[in-house]
């Protein structure tokens, strides 16, 4: 099996503008795509790779160039400070889940197979998809639903999961369809499960809030000149990850001196950001959500 296949790899990494001497940072380990290619590039260079699945790690490569820390990104700061780490020269994180994570059934983050609920990034964590159907109020649900999955029936489909659960808990796949599915659209009942399981899996694994703490870290952690990548797969965190990368805070809002002028702490690299191409889609399907977003510390 594909652990994972990486989106945009070459175009990431060159976004890095990696020194061969320099010091980076891959927060999101998986499979190991990016990270080996960061590697072939560094002489005497330094990376350090995070990654809380348990998994992942068995992919790390016995390289002294490379040390690999089982966290969470969020805890980026104080894990390097801890490694005598106090500035790096690039960062770069991928956002979407592993083809692992979404090909093995017991994981549950995939609607296409029965399975337990799970969805646990960290599989220490205590919190399972599962238990937050059958513990959270209406109107918590209902939140997740609009906010994190932009649905604009959340209220209802809150409803009809508090209704199922009365009934009989809700802890696998085909009971979370089995309690929903009458309001999925006709020909478009994908494109919703989709978004209910994407919306339950960034409140299971607190995706928003980490990605945004971890990118507050990275602007103190950085050098001048460092470079910030990231690839996102859905507009939530891509609004969260421009809005940074153009304005130093995840408003949007500008701020500007005495002068008018605009103060930000980032050279914004690819304004639009970029998007795999037609060859890349049809080698590999899952990457055409993917966007990359490229910033380069001031």
């Amino acid at each position: 099996m594909v652990y994972h296949i990486p989106a945009l790899l070459q175009e990431s990494i060159d976004g890095l503008n990696i020194r061969p001497d320099g010091v980076y940072v891959d927060v999101t380990f998986g499979g190991g795509g990016h990270s080996m290619e960061i590697l072939k590039r560094l002489t005497t260079g330094k990376l350090i790779a995070f990654d809380q699945d348990d998994d992942a790690r068995l992919n790390a490569p016995d390289d002294q160039r490379f040390l690999f820390l089982h966290q969470n990104f969020r805890f980026l700061q104080n894990n390097l400070l801890f490694n005598n780490i106090r500035n790096i020269d690039g960062l770069i994180a991928d956002l979407g889940v592993s083809f692992h994570q979404f090909d093995v059934p017991e994981r549950g983050f995939t609607f296409r197979q029965d399975a337990p609920l799970d969805m646990r990034m960290d599989k220490n964590s205590r919190v399972t998809a599962s238990y937050l159907l059958n513990s959270a109020e209406e109107s918590n649900l209902a939140d997740i639903f609009y906010n994190f999955g932009e649905l604009t029936n959340s209220r209802r489909i809150a409803r009809e999961i508090i209704t199922a659960r009365t009934a009989k808990p809700i802890t696998t796949v085909n009971d979370m369809i089995g309690a929903i599915g009458k309001l999925a659209p006709f020909r478009q009942e994908h494109k919703f499960y989709a978004k209910v399981f994407q919306a339950l899996r960034i409140a299971v694994n607190h995706e928003i809030e980490y990605l945004k703490e971890m990118l507050e870290q990275s602007l103190t952690v950085l050098n001048s000149g460092g470079r910030l990548v990231v690839i996102t797969y859905h507009s939530l965190e891509d609004r969260v990850v421009k809005n940074f990368m153009k304005t130093g805070n995840f408003e949007g809002e500008e701020k500007k001196d005495f002068y008018g002028n605009i103060e930000t702490p980032f050279k914004l690299l690819n304004r639009k950001g970029t998007t795999p191409g037609d060859e890349e889609i049809a080698n590999n399907n899952r990457s055409r959500s993917a966007r990359l977003r490229i910033s380069e510390k001031i």
